[in-house]
């Protein structure tokens, strides 16, 4: 087992962790930030939890976490 597999594996088991720590990363950085970059921050971590989702190979809700447009 090659070490993309440990990764997905762990994805797999812990989505919900990892989902958790992306949110408070970007809510660290959010407050860093004084909210100035709010929207890029968003869509970062909108995006890391659609790479996770894909990883994992999870269907279901698939926004971006930023406003819509």
């Amino acid at each position: 087992m090659g070490f993309k597999d440990k990764v997905k594996d762990m994805m797999s088991r812990h989505g919900d962790k990892v989902d958790q720590g992306v949110e408070k990363a970007g809510d660290a950085a959010d407050r860093r930030t004084g909210g100035k970059h709010r929207h890029h921050i968003d869509t970062g971590t909108g995006k890391a939890r659609e790479t996770r989702k894909r990883m994992t190979g999870e269907e279901g809700e698939s926004g971006t976490g930023g406003p819509a447009a």
